[in-house]
């Protein structure tokens, strides 16, 4: 098997996370994450009793940055798990 090297994993997970977050705050600051989070809802037969606040650019920088550090830290344990279970 092939070892994973931490740092690159927790770089990768640090960016889809983050990305996938990005992504939200740009819809929240579109206007158009309400209906996309009532629409998922509605496709998995559940009603939101959520609402969606307005868009702050502070709080979105803070929600990129935590979730890509949490990101960062799961890649990071995950690769040393993978390298543990791995060892020839």
């Amino acid at each position: 098997m092939i070892l994973i090297h931490p740092n690159k994993a927790a770089l990768a997970f640090a960016a889809l996370l983050g990305a996938w977050h990005l992504l939200w705050a740009l819809c929240v600051a579109a206007g158009i994450a309400q209906w996309l989070m009532n629409f998922v809802f509605w496709v998995h037969f559940l009603n939101s009793p959520f609402t969606v606040a307005p868009f702050h650019f502070k709080i979105a920088a803070l929600l990129v940055l935590f979730t890509a550090a949490i990101g960062y830290a799961i890649g990071y344990v995950l690769a040393l798990i993978w390298n543990l279970l791995n060892r020839a």
